[in-house]
């Protein structure tokens, strides 16, 4: 038995132990209830980073905790593994993406076993391999066959850096989120998935998360954006032109005293030609290209605009508005057009105030300013419609339903839902992503490349330019083909995937990874899906997780899944931070999990980060917690050795005889510490709390085995479920220290401990004194005592005495079983 705690050999050991007999590897069971837990696959960037070992180690701790507990466990890892990096990689160092790609997997794969995380890596997979991107494409073809996949020509976020399309979602305050370069607007043919038909069920369905963190449901309702008004059109005075509104104040329609466009808007040049305003018109427009929609929209840009020369119609008083253009409309919000309401909407007031255009009060509460120049701001508020015509004295509530009703009945507009969600925009200008399987004919136009023919492999032996242009556009190998219909010479589409696509049906193919003809077996997906724990960092809460919603509802209506929402419970962690701040290489204050885990050993690692912070928080490096945590295994360690040939024969008895006190508190200890980390774990992810219970639990063994007499099925008891309730969290040194117990099968393989509800019962517990919420004085006292009794023992302290002396005594607070606090004045 090995004196001193020699954490490198001890886990090598182990971990090859796990490989060798198949452990964690996993199938179907009907016998016993299934549970899945995924945490996001990362980026093969090459090394993992503490925010990985975080992930990685809370979801770890939860798979062995469900598997102790009697559940047949689906804990699988793979690779995110298209993307911008491989491709600047290539680029840098001239090596082929696959190349720089495997390596990193193959790396970041040694790292996480060194952690001792229960991954089954026979389900293994990555992203840029053809056997999963082959049915990536698949999917493209099942969207396109039923109407939600489509190309327009669109304006879009181009990064001149990346040389590619960002998504909205991609574009940070103005720049791009992969190498902060300014985005600029250009119009492309882009292939976009119609996720907006999907916006009423991605909303309400949210209701369907209880086990989902309110913030993140929170953010999603605000992405989609449902908003309810009406739409309506508006002629442009001397022509047949017409633009179209959405709005959701119809009731201040009276109220209009300008129209704005967006300088995208089809009708801008229309309307502007001839006039004045025309070459005004054109500069401002060719400005706007270069400016990112999220800068133009933001509440700290200033709102600018130039005037068309063109007027308006507003079908409602015949009233002739002045047609304007502005930065802060889009052409990809709603129709690309609002009516402007500056007594009512602070955006469309401060833009009235700077080119003085009138402003008009059409709802009056009885506060509010009656007249436009009595405003120093908008009023948004309640109240009656006024300088409204017919309408004056409604209540603006009724005046919303009488306005919408009377466009409705005149068919120039109607009560409509509107949606912020926009349409999934999923071309990439890059090599390394998945290719978009269309074929493009003279003859027969756009035609999806048919399934037996899938993958549509991407070239491997490429070289980049420069100018960072993809080399699928240059390879005619690649771009040469014939169509599948008439046979003719034809072109294949060159743009990829955003790799979202990759990510957003990744977690069904885990369970049936190896599948050659489909994407899964539905037995397979019946049985595993949906994932019961899911966890990753909130940064997804837009992009990642809504993509995979709209995903499992598409593949629910193909009936390829039996449910609608993919993750029953999502766990947002924290990040980790280092004086203050996220760790990161510029910053200078990276530490490097290889380096932790080499001085310390990977259960140490691992027990720090879980102990540091409850994981949805924030958790900041430090040092001597580390060391801490090191501390605390090595004084396990020697609890254990020191007792183990004591006890390693010991039966434990079907039920324990009368105790003496010591013993009694000892039981007592180890059942509280069963139901305090299971609880914990079970209900609340409180790893911190855990673990603290642990901690005290060999406390109390430390004490009592100093004792000249012991009792050693207690003494047995204690130490197993020490050994037992730590292993999710350090399950190298409790494997190793289980053995030395006498035990022949892995830890992992055990039943979690069960608590003695008689064991809970105590004759006596502690009581905290405190006077005016300070700890004056502990003392033990029966626990049956009533509230007379404990106050009469507070009274009888002389440390209360001391604290109370010269004094008024003005109540006394009890809590049976905890405390009295004496309040004096």
């Amino acid at each position: 038995m090995e004196k001193n705690y020699r954490f490198d050999s001890i886990e090598e050991k182990w971990q090859q132990y796990w490989e060798e007999n198949n452990l964690f590897k996993t199938s179907e069971n009907a016998d016993l209830p299934k549970y899945y837990a995924l945490e996001m696959f990362p980026y093969p960037s090459g090394n993992l980073h503490m925010g990985h070992v975080r992930n990685y180690a809370i979801g770890d701790v939860v798979a062995r905790f469900k598997k102790m507990n009697g559940y047949n466990i689906l804990h699988p890892m793979g690779w995110d593994a298209f993307g911008l990096p491989a491709e600047n990689a290539a680029i840098k160092h001239g090596a082929p993406p696959s190349k720089w790609t495997e390596t990193n997997m193959e790396n970041m794969k040694i790292q996480l076993k060194t952690m001792g995380i229960s991954y089954d890596w026979d389900r293994e997979l990555a992203t840029c391999k053809p056997d999963y991107y082959k049915f990536t494409q698949w999917m493209f073809l099942q969207l396109y066959n039923h109407g939600l996949a489509y190309k327009k020509n669109a304006a879009v976020n181009w990064c001149p850096s990346c040389q590619t399309v960002l998504a909205n979602e991609q574009v940070v305050e103005g720049s791009c989120e992969r190498c902060e370069a300014a985005v600029e607007k250009k119009k492309l043919s882009q292939w976009f998935f119609k996720i907006t038909d999907y916006a009423q069920r991605l909303l309400d369905d949210l209701e369907l998360l209880p086990g989902w963190p309110e913030k993140v449901k929170t953010m999603q309702r605000n992405w989609i954006g449902r908003s309810e008004g009406c739409e309506f059109e508006l002629t442009v005075d001397g022509c047949e032109e017409k633009m179209t509104v959405f709005t959701t104040r119809p009731d201040t329609v009276f109220g209009v005293t300008y129209m704005v466009l967006s300088p995208e808007h089809p009708l801008v040049d229309i309307i502007s030609a001839g006039t004045e305003q025309e070459a005004a018109v054109k500069e401002f427009v060719h400005r706007m290209q270069f400016i990112s929609d999220v800068t133009r929209t933001s509440t700290d840009t200033e709102k600018e605009g130039v005037f068309t020369g063109a007027y308006a119609v507003n079908p409602l008083n015949n009233e002739k508005i002045p047609i304007w253009i502005a930065n802060y409309v889009l052409m990809d919000y709603g129709t690309g057009a609002i009516m402007a309401v500056p007594a009512h909407d602070q955006r469309d007031f401060e833009f009235a105030r700077k080119y003085d255009i009138p402003v008009r009060v059409v709802i009056k509460s009885e506060d509010s300013p009656a007249e436009g120049e009595q405003m120093s701001e908008a009023y948004a508020g309640s109240g009656q419609m006024v300088n409204s015509g017919d309408y004056n004295g409604l209540d603006f509530e009724d005046g919303k339903k009488k306005i919408t009703a009377y466009m409705e009945s005149q068919g120039i507009g109607k009560a409509t839902i509107n949606f912020r969600l926009r349409d999934w925009l999923i071309s990439r200008q890059r090599y390394w992503g998945a290719p978009i399987p269309i074929i493009y004919c003279e003859e027969c136009g756009s035609v999806p490349v048919p399934e037996k023919d899938l993958p549509v492999l991407l070239p491997e032996d490429v070289a980049f330019k420069p100018s960072g242009e993809s080399p699928l556009t240059y390879i005619q190998s690649f771009y040469e083909t014939t169509c599948p219909n008439c046979g003719k010479p034809a072109r294949r589409e060159t743009d990829t995937m955003d790799t979202f696509v990759c990510s957003s049906w990744y977690f069904t193919r885990f369970c049936d990874p190896h599948n050659a003809e489909l994407p899964f077996d539905k037995n397979k997906t019946d049985y595993w899906m949906a994932v019961d724990q899911y966890i990753g960092g909130v940064e997804h809460a837009i992009l990642h997780l809504m993509y995979a919603r709209f995903f499992t509802k598409f593949l629910y209506d193909l009936k390829m899944l039996s449910v609608q929402e993919p993750f029953t419970n999502l766990l947002t962690q924290g990040m980790v931070l280092k004086n203050g701040s996220k760790m990161s290489k510029s910053k200078g204050n990276v530490v490097s999990p290889e380096e932790i885990i080499k001085t310390y050993g990977a259960d140490t690692a691992r027990l720090f980060i879980l102990f540091a912070a409850p994981p949805e928080r924030d958790l900041e490096w430090n040092d001597q917690g580390v060391e801490g945590s090191y501390r605390f295994l090595n004084r396990v360690w020697r609890i254990v050795t020191e007792c183990a040939e004591t006890i390693k024969d010991v039966n434990l008895p079907a039920t324990f005889a009368e105790l003496d006190p010591p013993t009694r508190e000892l039981r007592y200890r180890t059942h509280a510490a069963i139901k305090k980390v299971t609880e914990d774990i079970e209900e609340r992810f409180n790893f911190n709390t855990a673990i603290s219970a642990v901690m005290e639990l060999s406390n109390s063994i430390n004490t009592y085995r100093n004792q000249e007499e012991l009792d050693l099925p207690v003494l047995k008891e204690a130490i197993d479920t020490m050994l037992l309730l730590l292993s999710p969290f350090s399950p190298h040194i409790t494997e190793e220290l289980w053995q030395y117990c006498g035990h022949q099968t892995s830890i992992y393989t055990r039943p979690w401990p069960k608590w003695d509800k008689n064991a809970l019962v105590q004759d006596e517990v502690e009581i905290v004194l405190q006077v005016l919420g300070k700890v004056r004085d502990r003392v033990m006292v029966p626990s049956d005592s009533s509230k007379e009794e404990l106050e009469k023992i507070a009274l009888a302290s002389e440390r209360i005495q001391e604290f109370c002396q010269g004094k008024q005594i003005v109540k006394l607070i009890v809590v049976p079983g905890k405390l009295v606090n004496v309040v004096v004045k």
